[in-house]
């Protein structure tokens, strides 16, 4: 993908000169000879780098600088101010009110492009650090395990990362939806570029469209995430909890290759690739008619499903080995290995929650484990299982029988209610409404058993 500069300068010579030099480069330019031309073009398109003229006849460079420093995409928008009049007093006024960098007119072509170079490769991993912060949930790189089942989904995700076309991935909650999103987005054209995450259920409805779609009032722009996506990937993950009105828009952007910002009057044409990802079938959402049908076939024009963790039981010592390794690389747990015994109950057991469920577990027996090795007694407790009575001990009790009272009821409820979190992935207002108590209450219940749903593994 090309990257694209605007060129702010009253100097029609110095514009075209710019203009050609860095088309000659591989960059896509456009030119603006003042301020209010200069404020159109930034609003129709977002710019990767701006180049900006200091002196110029209706609005002076600083003036914009300040009015763009307040964006939201200002941090990883670079702005390098140019100027033949420049002091010492503007430089470092520029710099401090955002600018990348300052070049001084007659402009030298090595340092010109030296200074774009470094300006873009900044902003480029700028955005990848946000994107990763925005990854609360992600840790792996990609898919964990060596069974048949996982290889075929990697291959399939390979194969259709290299098509840019909208995908549609299926999946029971925690089966890594959202882990596969980033190898697609890896695996194609897109991979330098950003990967933007929007998690559908968790944005009141009233505020999704400007979400998405951005907005503007007068000189204000809020860059929606689709713009931010430009160049890169946005996962729409949970897609079936978008509200009605902005599954209409965002049908309309995909059909007409642009959108209107809220608020906004030029269409503005991102360049990038649409995941979407569900744990719902989505064909039954359409049939209910909460989900339009329109859309649903335009997203699942290259469908990926993944599988649930129960039916790859081959993966799960390889999932034990990779979160142990993890947790005590990344976050200094103590190191622990599991018993044969512990091992045979874990590949038993069904796993309704899938590899989160499953990295959740191990995070909790670091944590509140001893030394040494894990033994069944201490997993099956955790899992709300019964461990199997031997033909010695045929009245052997659960271990939770041997707690308190008041103990083993907060065992269960920390288990019920985690379980019920991880199937809704997070969401409070879901779990509550299972659980049938006010969410409040639910709130308060968390607070006192240790669990935060935004700190879910």
């Amino acid at each position: 993908m090309k990257p694209y500069i605007l060129v702010v300068d009253d100097e029609p010579e110095i514009r075209n000169t710019v203009r050609e030099i860095l088309e000659d480069e591989g960059f896509e330019v456009e030119t603006a000879e003042d301020g209010s031309t200069a404020r159109s073009a930034r609003r129709n398109r977002r710019p990767d780098l701006i180049l900006l003229d200091i002196w110029m006849p209706d609005v002076d460079g600083i003036t914009l600088l300040k009015e763009w420093g307040s964006d939201d995409d200002a941090e990883d928008l670079p702005i390098v101010m140019m100027s033949g009049h420049g002091t010492v007093e503007t430089a470092v006024e520029a710099t401090r009110l955002g600018a990348y960098d300052f070049l001084e007119k007659p402009l030298s072509l090595a340092k010109l492009l030296l200074t774009i170079n470094n300006a873009l490769k900044a902003s480029r991993l700028k955005q990848e650090n946000i994107s990763l912060q925005r990854q609360t949930s992600a840790s792996a790189t990609e898919p964990t395990g060596k069974s048949l089942t996982i290889q075929q989904v990697k291959n399939d995700a390979e194969r259709i990362a290299q098509h840019n076309m909208p995908i549609l991935i299926s999946g029971e909650s925690g089966s890594g939806k959202k882990l596969f999103a980033r190898y697609v987005h890896e695996h194609g054209p897109q991979k330098n570029g950003p990967f933007i995450v929007v998690p559908m259920g968790s944005i009141a409805a009233e505020n999704t469209d400007i979400e998405l779609f951005g907005s503007e009032a007068g000189e204000q722009i809020n860059y929606g995430r689709l713009e931010q996506a430009n160049h890169g990937t946005l996962f729409l993950e949970d897609i079936d909890e978008m509200a009605p009105n902005t599954q209409a828009r965002l049908m309309g952007a995909l059909e007409a290759g642009s959108f209107l910002r809220v608020g906004g009057s030029e269409p503005i044409k991102p360049n990038l690739r649409i995941i979407a990802s569900t744990q719902k079938t989505l064909a039954d959402e359409v049939s209910a008619r909460s989900f339009r049908e329109d859309l649903y076939f335009n997203l699942n024009g290259v469908p990926l499903k993944i599988p649930p963790l129960r039916e790859r039981p081959e993966d799960i010592m390889d999932l034990l080995n990779y979160y142990v390794d993890y947790f005590s690389q990344r976050h200094g747990l103590t190191y622990r290995n599991f018993s044969m015994a512990a091992l045979n109950l874990l590949r038993q057991y069904r796993w309704p929650g899938n590899v989160l469920e499953l990295k959740n577990l191990v995070q909790r027996l670091l944590i509140m484990g001893s030394e040494g090795e894990i033994g069944q007694e201490e997993v099956a407790p955790m899992l709300s299982l019964q461990l199997q009575a031997t033909k010695k001990d045929v009245s052997s009790p659960r271990t939770e029988f041997a707690l308190p009272l008041k103990a083993a009821r907060e065992r269960f409820e920390y288990d019920y209610l985690l379980h019920h979190l991880l199937e809704t992935n997070g969401n409070v207002s879901q779990t509550a409404e299972r659980a049938g108590v006010e969410r409040t209450n639910l709130y308060r219940k968390m607070k006192i058993l240790g669990i935060d749903p935004k700190k879910l593994p």
